[in-house]
């Protein structure tokens, strides 16, 4: 299994000629091997994704044209453990990941993301109805997906997370037989569980309109004290039947429950769609193309995004496939960055994306308006900072190396490198680094090597500092009685 700190740090190149739209814009397509992609976002992008969608290959031992989709189960693993690590280093504190995936590997994989996102995070095994339609030709015929959605951290995750709005069969409940002035309503029961800690006050009889006396089903309890349920009743909240002899039930007002419903772990293909209208929402895209064999539907995607994020929020695909995650975000507005290897990452991806500028109208567009416009930003990935020697490679510049810098040193990001020395100051520590004549001047005396005259030049900062730089003049005790750590590049900044 490749270990994160060899993986090698390569900036990404932006690829004008195959962007397109607002050229400001902070959507990315990046096109190569997403394990080196995923480690060129950690210095500008750790810490600040919402929400992370991949649909990897299933390991199903079939042929796929785009995907080499038959590894064996261990390498298969050892492909996904890495990935996971950096995907959870890029997800904001109150982020989540959703992962879809089969039978085949679904519960093995759900082992390695409670040992990277840890147990306490996981939220839910999500089905997915894939298909309405049975398998005949098979012993058993798999009609769902998993959908494994992990939380960075669950306690913060869950009071941020959207509801669902009601879907249409949900809406057609409520109805309003007794002419409420409060709007149509839905019935619920109104006893529980009689469990442990139940108060007594929640047993007692109940005395129908009609006469008719009802207790509770053996084994529960009222929802309510007696008192409790005679406002109720007062306040026309309990629902007898139409003449008043039915057991009661409790009256939910549509107005009172709008803010939305709390997802459930099952998704009816009515609801978010199918492979196969995937399919033909990539068709008619692309007349004439072979779409991927298990595209997912806009519908899926949309839920998924409107579940875990909000508009301007960071949503990232790092198996971007047919380009589906970015579509829907994009349409959702929100930012998105997506990774895909090989030709299609410009064939299928960009070209797909290009339409969404455009305005297309297919899959969700109706239903989130959507007239086109914004942009993205294609990307390719540059040659590693690092040779296999640790030298840093001719022709890197400076901001490059700072971002890679203050990472490993802090862990956060740094969107913006300094045109200074000074990268920042983290916990109290000042970063600097000299390197590629950020002070103007290549000589020992101005340029990469930590002197006395130099140290003059450096923003002051009242604490500990960290100097990054080819070599230092200064013996060890000036250093201590200074309060700086001198680290030597290249070897320092990438042990």
């Amino acid at each position: 299994m490749v270990a994160i700190r060899d993986v090698p740090y390569r900036p990404l190149v932006a690829v004008p000629d195959l962007s397109d739209g607002d050229s400001q814009t902070e959507n990315l397509l990046i096109q190569g091997d997403n394990l080196d992609a995923l480690k060129s976002l950690l210095p500008v992008y750790a810490g600040r994704v919402k929400c992370i969608f991949i649909d990897p290959p299933y390991n199903t031992r079939s042929a796929f044209e785009h995907y080499d989709d038959n590894r064996e189960h261990s390498i298969w693993l050892s492909m996904m453990y890495p990935r996971l690590e950096l995907l959870r280093e890029l997800l904001s504190e109150d982020g989540s990941i959703w992962v879809t995936i089969d039978d085949n590997e679904g519960h093995y994989l759900k082992v390695i993301m409670d040992e990277v996102f840890g147990r306490r995070n996981f939220v839910a095994n999500v089905f997915w109805q894939k298909t309405p339609t049975r398998e005949n030709r098979t012993d058993f015929s798999a009609v769902h997906d998993h959908i494994l959605l992990f939380a960075k951290k669950r306690d913060l995750w869950k009071e941020v997370r959207n509801a669902l709005p009601a879907s249409t069969s949900q809406l057609e409940r409520f109805t309003n037989p007794d002419n409420d002035f409060r709007g149509v309503w839905a019935s619920l029961p109104a006893h529980a569980k009689a469990e442990k800690g139940r108060r007594q006050a929640q047993f007692f009889t109940v005395t129908t309109p009609s006469g008719r006396t009802v207790d509770p089903p053996a084994g529960r309890c009222w929802l309510y004290t007696e008192p409790r349920f005679n406002e109720m009743v007062e306040d026309r909240r309990i629902w007898f039947g139409i003449d008043g002899a039915n057991v009661p039930r409790v009256k939910k007002f549509l107005s009172e429950v709008q803010a939305g419903l709390v997802p459930s772990s099952f998704w009816s293909y009515q609801d978010v769609g199918t492979n196969a209208q995937a399919k033909l929402e990539i068709v008619s895209l692309f007349p004439g193309d072979t779409p991927f064999s298990t595209p997912k539907p806009e519908g899926l995607l949309n839920r998924i995004i409107h579940i875990a994020t909000n508009p301007n929020d960071l949503v990232l695909d790092s198996f971007l496939g047919s380009g589906t995650t970015a579509a829907v975000a994009h349409k959702m507005g929100r930012r998105w960055i997506g990774i895909e290897l090989g030709e299609h990452a410009e064939t299928h991806c960009a070209a797909r994306l290009r339409k969404v500028i455009a305005g297309e109208q297919g899959g969700i567009s109706k239903d989130v308006n959507w007239q086109g416009g914004g942009g993205f930003r294609f990307c390719r990935l540059g040659e590693p900072v690092f040779d296999g020697h640790g030298s840093i490679r001719p022709g890197v510049g400076f901001a490059d190396l700072a971002r890679w810098v203050w990472y490993r040193e802090t862990r956060r990001p740094l969107a913006e490198a300094p045109a200074t020395p000074l990268l920042g100051v983290h916990q109290g520590t000042a970063y600097y680094l000299l390197f590629n004549g950020i002070l103007g001047d290549r000589r020992p005396a101005g340029g990469n090597v930590l002197t006395a005259v130099l140290l003059d030049c450096l923003a002051p900062h009242d604490g500990p500092r960290v100097v990054f730089g080819e070599a230092c003049r200064l013996h060890e005790s000036k250093l201590a009685a200074l309060d700086l750590r001198f680290r030597q590049l290249p070897y320092q900044a990438n042990a």
